[in-house]
C-alpha cells in the first residue's frame, strides 16, 4: 500500500471535497457519479442512514495501485493487489483490471470506489473482493469468470434496525427478507417466529444497505455468517455483464445462522451478457434472508441470472430464509423469488408507492410475502402474480381487525395461497386461480366482517382452487365467473355473487354459504328460526346486491344474466335475484338440505327416554312413541300460497344428537321473476335425517348416546318464474328427514310454491312448464313415476326412518302449490282444462274444471281441446269424421232429409220424385238407344230399289245413304277400346299396335300416345264413390251420373286427339302438321269406343289404303251391355257404312243394321245363351242369304275386351271365299262364339 497521509492532508481533503460537492463543478461528477442522489430522501423514511463522509483524494495509478498508465488516460492493473483500507479511484481516463488479477480489500466494510469518465473492464478470472464496491464509468465490461464479491464482507447494517438476530438460536440474519428461525414456540404459528427482521424497504429502488450477520448457537464463539456487502454500478452507456456480482450473506455452518444478502444497484443505458447477479441469504443452521437488488436498464439484450432467495436452513430444511426483493425500474416491477426453497419465513411488503405506481409484483417459487401494516393498500398498475407455492398474506394472524386493499389489472395465482387476516377489498380486471387458495379470516370483529372481491372482466378457478372466508364475502364482476371443475370452491359464512354476465359452476365445483364446519371464531349468520313472519327481503329484496349482514340471505346470486350449475350450490337461504336464466345440469345440485333450523317453530318434542318426534313445517312432524307413550310431532306452520320459512329440526342444540330442517331456496322475486329455470339435476331443501348426522362424524355416536331425535322437516322452495323445464332425471324436493332408527318420528314435508310471473291464456296460451322429472314434498319413493307430484314426509316406519320402532309415525305431507290460474287453466302449472270441461273462474283446483253438458253435444260429435282451455259454455266440439258436417254432424243426405222436414216427409217427397223420374226416363228411353249424334247425310234414292228380302223392314227405305268417299278412301283401320267404360273398368287401348297400323305409326311414340289416352280415360276414385252411393239411394240418379261422366270422358278424349295431341305417333308429316289421321268415336250408349286411323296423303304407298276385301275378316263390336237401359246395338256410323258400300249396297246395309238392332233389343244380359239364339237364326235366314249375293258373310262373335274376363260381343265380317278356309264356328258351354285364327 502507498504511503499514508498526514492528519493535515486529511483536513485539507475534507474541505476540498465539501466545496466540490456543494458547487457540483466537477466535470467528472456532472456527467455521472456514484454519489447517491437520493440520499436526502432517506431522511424522511424510517430506515435512516446518515450521509456518507466525502471521499478522500483519488489514489494514483502507479504509486498507490502499482498499475501502468494514468487514471486520466488509461490505467491498467497488471498484478494482484491487497488493500488494507478504503480506496477512492477517480480520473478522466479508462481503468482496466487485466485477466487473472485479484483486486482485494479483505476487511469488513472495506470500500472500493471507481469513478472515471472512460471505460472500465474486469478481465477474465479477475476478482474484486471488498465490503462495498462502487463503479461509475462510461462503459463497463465484466468478462467471463470475473467476479465482484462482497459475500460476507458487510459492514454494520443501518442503526436502529433488527436484522441481526438475538439469542443463541442460530437464526438467520434479515434484510430484504426475514431470517429463518428453527425454534418452535408454544402458542405461536410457524410464521410468527423468525430470526433477523427485514429493513430498508423504503430504499429498495436504490438499495444501499449492508446485510446483517447471522445468529450463533454459542456464547463463546460467534458462528453466525457475515452479511452481504454492497455493490453499486452506474454506467452511462453499455454494461457487458458476463461475470458475477455477488452480495450474498455468509454461511454460518451447522452452528450459526446464515447472514442476510446485501444490496446491489445497477443503472445503465444498455446491458448485454448472461452473467450472475446475486444477493442471496447465507446458508446455516437457519438460513439468512435475501438481500435487495435493483436494476435500472433501458435496453436489456440478454437476461442475466439474478437471485435474491434466502439461505438454506440445515436445522430445519423446510424453513429456509425468506426471499429478498428484486426491483426492475424500467417496468417498475417487484419480484420476490425464493428459488423453490420451502419456507415459512416471510418477506415484508410494506407501504407501496402511489406516485408512480408499480406496474407488476411477482411472488413465486415458494416465496412468502406479507403485508403486515394494518389498513394497507397494495396497488399496482399491472399484474400481481403468485406462482409455484407462493404465499401472500395480509395482516397478522390472530389479529383480524383491519381492512386491506388490493388493486391491480390482473391477479394471477398458480399453486399459491393468499391469506387475509381481517377484510379484503380487491379490485382487479382479471382474477385467475390454478390450484390455489384465497383464505380470508375475518375473526370476530364485526367492523371488518365483510370482504369483497371485484373482477370486472373474468374470474376463473381451476384445479381445485378455493376462495374461503369465515365471514361475509361479496364477489362482483361484469364478465364471467367460472368454477371449472372438481374442487373449485367459493365459500363463506355469507356469500353474495353479483353483477356478472354469467356464472358457471362446473362439475364438482361448490358455492357454499354458510360454512358447514365453521370454526368457533367465524361470524355466524343468524337465521330467523323462531319467527313465522316472512322476511320482507325474500319477496322484495333490495336492488343494490351488496353484502348486508342484516338480511337473511346466506348465499345470494344477484344481477347475473345466465347461471349454469353443474356442481353444487349450497346454503341456508339461497336466493337468485334479478337473474335471467338458471340451468341445472344433470350433475348439478342446488341444495339447502339440512341447512335450516335445529330448533324452530315446528321443532320436535322428546319423551323422557330421549326419543324425539319429527320437526314440522308444511306438514306436521311424525309421532314419537315408546311403550304406548307418544309425543306429538312439530306443528305445521307457514303460508301455503307464498311460503318463505325455514324447516324445523329435532329441537336439541347438540350438533351430535340433533337434526336440522331444510333451508330456503328462492328463485327470483315479486318484481324480478326468473325468466327461465331449466333443471336436469336436483333442487333440494330436504330435512336432515339423523343417520346423516351420524355419518358426518368421524366415529359413530349412536350406540353411546341415548338420544334418538326425529327427522328435520323439509324447507321451502319458492320460485318466481316465467317458464320451467324439468328433465327426466330432474328432482325438485322439499322432503322431511328420517328419524333415528331407535324410534324417532319422521320429519314433515316442506313447501314448494310456483309463483308464475305471467300466465298466458286464451289464444296466446303457451305452456309455462314442461315437467318430466319428479317433484317431492314427501319421502323419496323409488317407484314414483316421472313427472309425478309427491307430498308426504319421511316416517320412522317407512322407507328407512325408525325401522326398529314401527309405532312411531311418519311426517305429514308437505305442500306443492302454484299461483291461481286464469280461466280455462288449472293445476300447479296452469295447464289447459281437459277436453269436455270448462273453467270460468280463477283458481288452480282441478275441481274447478266443470264437465260440459252432455245435452249440448250432438250425436257423432266429441268435445275438443282449445288453446288456452275452455272458459265458457257451450263447449267446443267437432264431428267424429269429415263425412259429417257441422253443427249437427249430419251427413249430406241427413242434412237434406232434415231440411225437408224429417225422414217421413222426405221419404214421401223422394218416392214422388222417383215416380216422376221413372216416367220421364221411360218416355226418353228411345233417345238413349238411337244412332250416332252425328248422322251422315241421307243417301240418294235414285238408282236404288227396295230389297224385298226383308219384308218386315219395309219402312227402312227412308233411311238416308251417305257418301263419304273421301274418308273411306283414306281409312286404314278401326281399333276398339277394351273395357265397358265403367268406373271400375274404364276404356283402355293395348300398347302393341296391330298389324294393320304398324306401317303408318312409330311404335315408341304410339306407346306414349296409348299411355296418355289411357290416363285420360281413367276415372277418379270419387266418381266411382258417388256412383256407389247413388246406386244405393237412387239408381236412376246413379245411372244418369254415370252417363254424364261417360259423356264428359268421351269429350275429353276427343278434345285431346283433336287439339292437344301432336300426332307424333304417325309417320305422315302432313297428319302431324294438320293434327289429322286419328279420330275417336263411341257408340251412343257410351259403352263402346274406337279409334280410326287414316292416311295423311303423303305416304305415296300404292298398297294403302287397303280395299275392304283386304280388311277381311273384320270385327264390328256392338254397343251396350244387354241391359234394359243399354241393350246391344250395332253402331252404323258414316265410315263403316262407306266401307261396307264397297261390296254391299248402302240400302241393303242400312236395312241389315236396322233389322239386327231389332233382334238385339230382345237379348237380355244374364240369359245370353238363350236370347242370342233368335239372333243366330235371323242371321242364318235373313242376313247372310241377302249378303251372299255380294260375296260377304257375317257371324255373331265374342271378344275378350279386358284382362279381368269382360267380353265384348259383335259381328265378324268376311268374304264368302274365306268361309271354309279361315273361319271355324263352334258352341262352347252353351255360349256362342267364333274364333279367328289369325287373332
Amino acid at each position: 500500500m502507498a504511503r499514508l497521509h498526514s492528519r493535515f492532508l486529511h483536513c485539507l481533503t475534507f474541505v476540498f471535497y465539501t466545496t466540490l460537492i456543494s458547487h457540483s463543478s466537477s466535470t467528472l461528477e456532472s456527467d455521472f457519479s456514484i454519489i447517491d442522489s437520493d440520499s436526502e430522501v432517506l431522511l424522511f423514511h424510517q430506515d435512516y442512514s446518515p450521509p456518507a463522509p466525502p471521499h478522500p483524494p483519488s489514489v494514483s495509478c502507479t504509486n498507490d495501485l502499482g498499475g501502468i498508465g494514468s487514471l486520466d488516460s488509461t490505467c491498467k492493473i497488471v498484478a494482484d493487489l491487497n488493500l488494507t483500507r478504503d480506496v477512492y479511484i477517480a480520473g478522466k481516463g479508462n481503468f482496466y483490471i487485466l485477466p487473472g488479477v485479484r483486486f482485494h480489500c479483505p476487511s469488513l466494510g472495506c470500500s472500493v470506489t471507481v469513478n472515471i469518465s472512460g471505460n472500465f473492464s474486469l478481465g477474465e478470472c479477475s476478482t474484486i473482493v471488498t465490503g462495498t464496491f462502487q463503479l461509475g464509468a462510461y462503459n463497463a465490461s465484466f468478462y467471463n469468470g470475473s467476479a465482484v464479491n462482497t459475500t460476507g464482507w458487510a459492514g454494520d447494517p443501518p442503526p436502529e434496525t433488527s436484522g441481526t438476530p438475538q439469542g443463541l438460536a442460530g437464526a438467520g440474519g434479515g434484510h430484504g427478507g426475514r431470517g429463518a428461525s428453527c425454534n418452535v414456540e408454544d402458542g405461536k404459528l410457524p410464521e410468527d417466529v423468525w430470526g433477523g427482521d427485514a429493513y430498508s424497504w423504503s430504499s429498495l429502488q436504490n438499495p444501499w444497505s449492508y446485510g446483517s450477520k447471522g445468529g450463533t448457537t454459542s456464547k463463546e464463539v460467534d458462528y453466525g455468517g457475515g452479511g452481504g456487502g454492497r455493490v453499486k454500478i452506474i454506467i452511462k452507456e453499455l454494461l457487458e455483464m458476463n461475470g458475477s456480482l455477488l452480495a450474498d450473506g455468509g454461511d454460518g455452518g451447522s452452528k450459526g445462522g446464515g447472514g442476510s444478502g446485501g444490496s446491489i444497484c445497477i443503472k445503465a443505458r444498455k446491458m448485454t451478457g448472461s452473467g450472475w447477479i446475486s444477493a442471496c441469504g447465507g446458508n446455516g443452521f437457519a438460513g439468512g434472508g435475501g438481500g435487495r437488488v435493483s436494476v435500472d436498464i433501458f435496453s436489456r439484450h440478454d437476461e442475466p441470472k439474478i437471485d435474491v432467495y434466502g439461505g438454506i436452513s440445515h436445522g430445519c430444511p423446510e424453513n429456509a430464509g425468506a426471499a429478498g426483493t428484486l426491483y426492475d425500474a424500467l417496468p417498475r416491477s417487484l419480484t420476490v423469488d425464493n428459488h423453490n426453497l420451502a419456507t415459512v419465513t416471510e418477506t415484508l411488503l410494506l407501504e407501496f408507492p402511489h406516485r408512480p405506481l408499480w406496474t407488476n409484483v411477482y411472488i413465486r417459487n415458494c416465496a412468502r410475502g406479507t403485508v403486515p401494516l394494518l389498513w394497507s393498500r397494495v396497488q399496482v398498475h399491472g399484474q400481481i402474480s403468485l406462482l409455484c407455492r407462493a404465499v401472500l398474506s395480509f395482516g397478522l394472524a390472530h389479529y383480524g381487525s383491519s381492512e386491506f386493499e388490493l388493486l391491480a389489472e390482473e391477479l394471477l395465482m398458480s399453486d399459491s395461497v393468499i391469506k387475509v387476516y381481517g377484510a379484503l377489498r380487491m379490485t382487479v380486471k382479471i382474477f385467475l386461480m390454478w390450484n390455489s387458495k384465497l383464505q380470508i379470516d375475518g375473526g370476530e370483529d364485526v367492523t371488518v366482517a365483510t370482504s369483497w372481491l371485484e373482477a370486472s372482466n373474468l374470474v376463473v378457478l381451476k384445479e381445485s382452487s378455493v376462495i374461503h372466508s369465515n365471514a361475509n364475502l361479496g364477489v362482483h364482476g361484469q364478465g364471467l365467473l367460472n368454477l371449472s371443475g372438481p374442487g373449485d370452491t367459493i365459500q363463506a359464512q355469507r356469500l353474495v355473487l353479483s353483477l356478472f354476465y354469467g356464472i358457471n359452476v362446473g362439475p364438482g365445483s361448490i358455492l357454499c354459504g354458510p360454512l358447514e364446519n365453521a370454526s368457533s371464531d367465524a361470524i355466524t349468520p343468524k337465521l330467523y328460526c323462531e319467527h313465522q313472519d316472512c322476511p320482507i327481503e325474500l319477496l322484495h329484496p333490495p336492488e343494490d346486491c351488496n353484502v348486508n349482514s342484516t338480511l337473511s340471505f346466506t348465499l345470494q346470486i344477484c344481477r347475473v344474466e345466465d347461471i349454469t350449475v353443474e356442481g353444487l350450490i349450497k346454503g341456508s337461504v339461497v336466493h337468485f335475484h334479478r337473474a335471467r336464466t338458471v340451468s341445472v345440469w344433470s350433475s348439478g345440485i342446488i341444495s339447502a338440505s339440512g341447512m335450516g333450523c335445529i330448533g324452530g317453530v315446528g321443532r320436535g318434542n322428546f319423551l323422557h327416554n330421549g326419543i324425539g318426534s319429527g320437526g314440522g313445517h308444511g306438514g306436521k312432524g311424525g309421532l314419537a312413541c315408546y311403550n304406548d307413550s307418544c309425543v306429538e310431532g312439530g306443528i305445521s306452520y307457514g303460508h301455503r300460497e307464498l311460503p318463505c320459512e325455514l324447516g324445523s329440526g329435532s329441537g336439541i342444540e347438540s350438533p351430535d344428537d340433533s337434526t336440522a330442517g331444510g333451508g330456503i331456496i328462492v328463485f327470483g322475486s315479486m318484481e324480478h321473476p326468473l325468466s327461465s329455470l331449466s333443471v336436469e339435476g336436483a333442487v333440494r331443501a330436504d330435512g336432515e335425517s339423523f343417520e346423516g348426522t351420524v355419518w358426518k362424524q368421524e366415529y359413530s355416536v349412536s350406540n353411546a348416546s341415548s338420544i334418538a331425535p326425529g327427522g328435520g322437516s323439509g324447507g321451502t322452495v319458492l320460485l318466481f318464474l316465467h317458464t320451467l323445464t324439468l328433465g327426466e332425471s330432474a328432482i325438485l324436493s322439499s322432503v322431511g328427514g328420517y328419524g333415528s332408527s331407535k324410534g324417532g318420528g319422521g320429519g314433515g314435508g316442506g313447501r314448494i310454491h310456483f309463483h308464475w310471473s305471467y300466465i298466458p291464456s286464451g289464444d296466446v296460451y303457451q305452456p309455462i312448464a314442461r315437467v318430466k322429472g319428479s317433484i317431492h314434498a314427501r319421502f323419496h319413493d323409488h317407484c314414483m313415476l316421472k313427472g309425478h307430484l309427491s307430498q308426504a314426509g319421511f316416517g320412522s316406519g317407512q322407507f328407512g326412518g325408525g325401522l326398529g320402532r314401527d309405532k312411531s309415525g311418519a311426517g305429514e305431507n308437505g305442500t306443492v302449490t302454484g299461483k291461481a290460474c286464469p280461466k280455462g287453466l288449472y293445476g300447479t302449472f296452469c295447464v289447459e282444462c281437459p277436453a269436455g270441461t270448462y273453467k270460468n273462474v280463477t283458481g288452480s283446483d282441478r275441481s274447478l274444471c266443470h264437465r260440459c253438458a252432455a245435452s249440448e253435444l250432438p250425436h257423432r260429435a266429441i268435445y275438443i281441446a282449445v288453446r288456452g282451455g275452455n272458459a265458457e259454455t257451450p263447449c267446443p266440439y267437432e264431428c267424429i269424421s269429415d263425412r259429417y258436417d257441422m253443427p249437427h254432424c249430419y251427413t249430406a243426405l241427413e242434412e237434406l232429409i232434415y231440411t225437408f222436414g224429417g225422414p217421413w216427409l222426405f221419404s214421401l217427397l223422394l218416392v214422388g220424385l222417383l215416380i216422376l223420374l221413372a216416367l220421364v226416363l221411360s218416355v226418353a228411353r228411345t233417345k238413349f238407344v238411337g244412332v250416332d249424334e252425328l248422322p251422315g247425310p241421307s243417301p240418294p234414292q235414285h238408282g236404288h230399289q227396295i230389297d224385298h228380302s226383308f219384308p218386315f223392314l219395309e219402312s227402312l227405305n227412308e233411311v238416308m245413304e251417305t257418301n263419304r268417299a273421301e274418308e273411306s278412301q283414306s281409312h286404314i283401320h278401326r281399333m276398339y277400346f277394351m273395357g265397358p267404360n265403367s268406373f271400375s273398368e274404364p276404356w283402355h287401348l293395348s300398347h302393341t299396335p296391330t298389324e294393320e297400323i304398324k306401317e303408318i305409326v312409330y311404335e315408341g311414340a304410339y306407346s306414349i300416345f296409348v299411355d296418355e289416352i289411357n290416363a285420360i280415360a281413367a276415372y277418379q276414385w270419387w266418381e266411382g264413390a258417388i256412383y256407389t252411393i247413388l246406386s244405393i239411394l237412387a239408381y236412376p240418379v246413379a245411372w244418369s251420373w254415370q252417363q254424364w261422366r261417360r259423356r264428359m270422358k268421351l269429350q275429353q278424349l276427343r278434345e285431346f286427339v283433336r287439339s292437344e295431341y301432336d300426332h307424333a305417333c304417325l309417320r305422315s308429316c302432313r297428319s302431324r302438321a294438320l293434327y289429322e289421321g286419328i279420330k275417336v268415336s263411341a257408340t251412343s250408349d257410351l259403352m263402346s269406343a274406337f279409334v280410326d286411323f287414316f292416311l295423311g296423303g303423303d305416304e305415296k304407298r300404292t298398297d294403302l289404303p287397303p280395299r275392304l276385301p283386304q280388311k277381311f275378316p273384320m270385327a264390328i263390336i256392338f254397343g251396350g251391355d244387354g241391359s234394359y237401359m243399354a241393350p246391344f246395338s250395332l253402331q252404323n256410323d258414316n265410315i263403316l257404312a262407306s266401307l261396307m258400300s264397297q261390296l254391299v249396297p248402302p240400302t241393303t246395309w242400312y236395312r241389315l243394321v236396322a233389322g239386327l238392332n231389332a233382334q238385339l233389343r230382345l237379348v237380355c244380359r244374364g240369359w245370353l245363351t238363350v236370347t242370342f239364339r233368335p239372333v243366330l237364326r235371323w242371321l242364318g235366314t235373313h242376313a247372310n242369304p241377302a249378303l251372299r249375293n255380294h260375296g260377304v258373310r257375317i257371324e255373331l262373335a265374342w271378344f275378350r275386351g279386358a284382362p279381368g274376363g269382360y267380353c265384348q260381343y259383335g259381328l265378324l265380317v268376311y268374304s264368302v271365299e274365306e268361309e271354309n278356309g279361315h273361319i271355324s264356328l263352334g258352341n262352347t258351354n252353351g255360349r256362342v262364339r267364333t274364333e279367328l285364327r289369325s287373332r
